[in-house]
């Protein structure tokens, strides 16, 4: 059978937490034969969704990672991915829709447009994936399509229109109205798989009417044939392939969306959607794809979905099973077979491909190679999430995909000191196959940080080393970063001398101290007349760096301090590099004391972006934690709220400021300088210190 790809669908599902996302994926899976019979998401019957082959999945009924499959409709091929709709999974969407050609975007018929459906919106937008949308959940108490095609004009500016018209709602849900077609459609047999047509029922007609008018008036703007045809024969003559093309062509123009309607959970309304998945959303080759050509200045190249070009795959997804490392690959030109030699184009590397592998979610098919447009997995491939594999000579690597910054950082401990190693192992592996989740160790706690994109997505890492690797850790606030300071001017003079058999040590050393605005740390040598050895000069500022790693009230590094000598003494015999180094480091503690020390604390800014009805929320938290409010704007009924706030104020922030607006607020947070702490903090931290001092000196 000869390969064709305009008969391919890349395509994938995404939308709000509890839309059903998973619920449909399955329903999509039974009508292609892919799997004999359904399972639900909190199964009852112990199965639990097929797309959602993790453990802690099929715990939480939420998805985590996006799942990929392949399966027939007719005579085309989709390949389906899965996606999380959990904001701290975000880069999972991200990866899953950089590889997609179109989606579909489902909705609650309840909840119609919720916070995470705006984020989505924006992720669709910023990657130009056109898509469909189905409204689910129709059987519901309070279910109502129309609005929520009314909601998707309001809220996100897309221009919606009703492809089908539900027959009954909630309990009563029969079927749909196909509004092109003009038949009524009813799901038959155990699980809706039989399809009825029949003729749309009499109190239904004048509204399919009337919703159908409307959908022709907005197709008929993509096309001037059918906007003349309309004119000529009225909207009942009109040719449905006509209508068809048009909405196809508006929809690929990413200036149209059709709304399809129905229940998932109870089987009905799905094969429409699949239908539409054919006539609607792109195939390969009519979607625009760019690589950067590396040894071209990263000039920007088109590239084609072809067989006979040289080879240009992404990998966007790392999956560590029970076979080894398993690379999802999107192949954009060329075709990849056994046995070929690839290049990476981030690592520079060649390597030969081995097994080729077609997912089915946890299942997988050996395949001898892969086509232009095709989703494949490969074994045994040494690469990182993002990486772009190229054959052929070329260094083409695909745009770099837009990463956010993690927002959240806790500190992990082994339980036992056994887990360590096994740790390590996780860490490393879950930093390769997610970008938003990053970990370091922190040389002044000697902690180590562990940072995502929010505690859910900390805490499903935290359950997976459990799982995955046997590996008890323990989790805790990471401690902040504090500094010590000096406010004033101060003088020292300190001698140090010792005398032990043979020669002693002696030196002396004047100066004073002062604070510095701009810099760490600056060292002035203003000795005249040689009272100190040139030799000896290094040593004192040696002494000095040394003193500055841990200062007197917390035991913070101190910063921000300029130090001058003056003055000084030396003995011919007993003065040494070690005398002076330590007269140093004692000059500075007797000057520190006179210059009132001062804790600084590291301040972040924060930017806060929400709904304008939240805006109020948003400022008091603000306020509540320390904040002070640069300035915030108003746009597009978007509050933005730059803002600085203490680092140890910003512990469980992104938790609070969800519940705080329903989910619909995100904030970032980057360090922005160091700043006084208020006289309270100060005197609870420097107590904490003491008390900490106190029980190690009684552990000694």
């Amino acid at each position: 059978m000869a390969f064709d790809i305009t008969k391919v669908r890349n395509i994938g599902i995404s939308a709000h937490i509890d839309s059903g996302k998973t619920t449909t994926s399955e329903r999509i899976l039974f009508y292609c034969n892919k799997i004999h019979q359904i399972h639900e998401v909190h199964g009852k019957d112990g199965v639990g969704a097929v797309m959602d082959s993790m453990d802690l999945e099929r715990e939480r009924g939420i998805t985590i990672q996006s799942a990929a499959t392949q399966v027939q409709w007719k005579d085309i091929t989709i390949n389906l991915i899965d996606t999380p709709g959990h904001v701290d999974f975000t880069v999972e969407v991200e990866r899953s829709l950089r590889v997609l050609d179109g989606a579909i975007m489902i909705l609650c018929a309840v909840a119609g447009v919720q916070s995470q459906s705006i984020t989505v919106d924006r992720q669709l937008k910023r990657y130009h994936v056109p898509r469909i949308a189905f409204v689910n959940k129709c059987d519901r108490q309070g279910a109502n399509p129309l609005r929520v095609c009314q909601q998707l004009r309001e809220k996100l500016g897309l221009n919606a229109y009703m492809m089908e018209l539900p027959i009954g709602l909630e309990d009563k849900l029969q079927g749909v109205v196909d509004l092109i077609a003009m038949k009524a459609y009813y799901f038959e047999g155990h699980d809706g798989e039989e399809v009825r047509v029949a003729e749309i029922p009499a109190e239904l007609l004048d509204q399919a009417k009337e919703k159908r008018e409307q959908l022709l008036d907005a197709a008929s703007m993509f096309d001037d044939s059918l906007m003349e045809e309309i004119m000529e024969k009225g909207y009942d003559d009109v040719e449905d392939a006509k209508v068809i093309e048009a909405i196809r062509k508006g929809t690929l123009a990413e200036q149209f969306v059709g709304v399809f309607c129905g229940s998932a959970h109870m089987n009905k309304g799905i094969q429409p959607v699949l239908d539409a998945v054919e006539r609607y959303l792109p195939n390969p080759t009519e979607v625009h794809n760019y690589a950067l050509d590396r040894d071209n200045n990263e000039a920007q190249v088109e590239i084609f979905n072809t067989a006979d070009k040289p080879c240009v795959a992404l990998a966007f997804k790392l999956d560590d099973g029970q076979y080894g490392q398993l690379t999802y690959t999107r192949i954009y030109q060329g075709k990849i077979v056994k046995g070929d030699e690839l290049f990476n184009t981030r690592a520079q590397k060649k390597f030969k491909v081995g097994r080729i592998v077609r997912m089915n979610a946890a299942a997988m098919e050996d395949i001898n190679e892969g086509m232009p447009g095709d989703i494949i997995a490969l074994f045994g491939v040494d690469c990182a999430s993002g990486d772009t594999f190229c054959g052929g000579g070329l260094n083409y690597t695909m745009q770099s995909m837009y990463v956010p910054n993690p927002v959240i950082s806790e500190a992990i401990t082994p339980k036992n000191k056994s887990d360590a190693a096994n740790m390590a192992k996780a860490l490393n592996r879950f930093t390769k196959e997610d970008p938003t989740f990053q970990t370091y160790v922190d040389p002044e706690s000697n902690q180590t940080i562990i940072k995502g994109m929010g505690e859910l997505h900390l805490a499903v890492y935290v359950e997976r080393m459990k799982r995955e690797y046997k590996c008890e850790v323990e989790v805790s606030q990471p401690e902040v970063a504090y500094r010590e300071s000096i406010t004033q001017r101060a003088e020292f003079n300190y001698t140090h001398k010792k005398q032990t058999g043979g020669s002693g040590q002696y030196g002396r050393v004047e100066g004073f101290m002062e604070p510095l605005a701009d810099k760490d740390y600056e060292f002035v040598d203003s000795i005249k007349g040689g009272a100190i050895p040139n030799e000896y000069i290094p040593s004192c500022d040696k002494g000095f760096k040394k003193a500055m790693e841990k200062g007197s009230l917390i035991g913070a590094p101190v910063v921000g301090v300029k130090m001058t000598i003056n003055d000084g003494q030396y003995h011919p015999v007993d003065s040494s590099d070690q005398a002076f180094q330590t007269a140093a480091l004692f000059a500075f503690r007797e000057g520190y004391q006179k210059a009132k020390p001062a804790i600084l604390e590291p301040i972040m800014k924060v930017q806060i972006a929400g709904p304008t009805e939240f805006q109020g929320n948003m400022f008091g938290l603000i306020n509540q934690r320390r904040g002070v409010i640069v300035d915030s704007t108003d746009e597009n009924n978007t509050s933005t709220v730059n803002a600085e706030v203490p680092l140890s104020e910003m512990f469980g922030f992104s938790t609070i400021l969800r519940s705080s607006t329903q989910g619909k607020a995100e904030f970032t947070m980057e360090f922005e300088k160091y700043a006084k702490v208020p006289n309270a903090v100060a005197e609870e931290l420097m107590k904490k210190y003491q008390e900490k001092r106190k029980a190690e000196q009684a552990g000694k």
